[in-house]
């Protein structure tokens, strides 16, 4: 007899990191959106955390690729294969013929041909049906946010690639404002920082480290500000390798830019909406999520910059990726917002 299995899946197709959310089993999948390959033989040689660790250390013939960029697809062909690698992680293997449906979250800002390519690579792996969702919507889904009651609240997606922001009501959003910026470029704004205050020339990778274990988006009361961390790299002037080591005050420095750009990116958003909706985000604040979320003191500068409360939601990482597949416990807004979503 043959064993037919149908499994709905939640998936964060994000510019750093695929989440994959099962219903009833939570994150499934939690890996960095990267492949490498074989230039010359086509030949996968790794996804994910594997592939992540080879970036800047392989030799010609291996190409590690972000087939995703700024929240979009920029190398089909290697996010169908990478997202072909990681369901066949999750399927299991002695299930003979396996029907999948999807939710994959999108950036709000996406336009209808990069909406449809997701749509496409999700299919080509095997989906019997597709449906996308805002990324700012499955994230205050995710979050635990009550978005089909009549007031508004707010959510602040900072992703690796994008930052989205939305004012939501009623299940639907009021206003929202979707920028290519995120993690990615606070990577290399502390990486271009580096280079031009001690002349040392540092990788990605390293720089993203650097935010991760002494970043800071502005002084928290209370917290050491004086905490170090040693980076090593190649001086720009005598080609050697050399090591410095970076205070939390060089990334403050550093991320200033990153952080206005949220900051202004918020009051825009706020600027764009109904007063009624304006006065509820007023009494309940906003919450933050995605990776960038997790930046320490950004909560306490953006409560300081808009006079709002803001939080941090606890599953910042993971909120999109569950958002999505709690969704699909509600088809029928799925399907009315495919329908509605469509621009001829």
């Amino acid at each position: 007899m043959f064993n037919f299995y149908t499994r709905d899946i939640g998936i964060d197709l994000g510019t750093a990191n695929t989440l994959i959310y099962a219903k009833e089993e939570g994150i499934i999948l939690d890996e960095p959106s990267v492949i490498a390959v074989d230039v010359y033989t086509d030949k996968v040689l790794a996804t994910g955390q594997r592939a992540k660790e080879m970036g800047g250390r392989t030799p010609e013939r291996i190409r590690v690729v972000r087939p995703l960029q700024e929240g979009v697809i920029s190398d089909f062909m290697m996010t169908q294969t990478m997202l072909r690698e990681y369901v066949q992680r999750i399927i299991p293997r002695k299930r003979l013929f396996t029907q999948l449906r999807a939710v994959v979250g999108i950036p709000s800002g996406v336009t209808e041909v990069e909406k449809r390519a997701v749509e496409e690579v999700i299919r080509q792996m095997g989906a019997r049906e597709v449906y996308t969702i805002v990324e700012p919507m499955a994230a205050a889904i995710g979050a635990g946010l009550d978005i089909d009651e009549a007031r508004g609240c707010m959510v602040v997606d900072i992703g690796g690639g994008t930052l989205d922001i939305a004012i939501l009501s009623l299940g639907d959003i009021v206003s929202s404002n979707s920028i290519r910026s995120g993690g990615d470029k606070m990577d290399e704004a502390i990486a271009a920082f580096i280079r031009k205050k001690y002349n040392l020339l540092i990788g990605i990778a390293l720089a993203e480290k650097l935010k991760i274990g002494v970043g800071y988006a502005y002084p928290v009361p209370g917290e050491a500000r004086d905490k170090t961390m040693t980076a090593k790299g190649r001086d720009v002037i005598t080609g050697l390798p050399s090591s410095i080591e970076v205070q939390s005050a060089d990334i403050i420095t550093a991320l200033e830019d990153s952080v206005r750009i949220i900051v202004d990116g918020i009051k825009r958003t706020l600027e764009q909406s109904p007063p009624e909706i304006a006065s509820d985000i007023a009494d309940s604040g906003l919450v933050l999520v995605g990776g960038g979320a997790l930046l320490r003191g950004l909560d306490v500068l953006l409560e300081r910059e808009t006079g709002l409360k803001v939080l941090v939601a606890g599953n910042a990482m993971t909120a999109v990726a569950e958002g999505t597949g709690k969704s699909l416990m509600n088809i029928a807004r799925l399907r009315y917002h495919a329908q509605t979503s469509r621009k001829y």
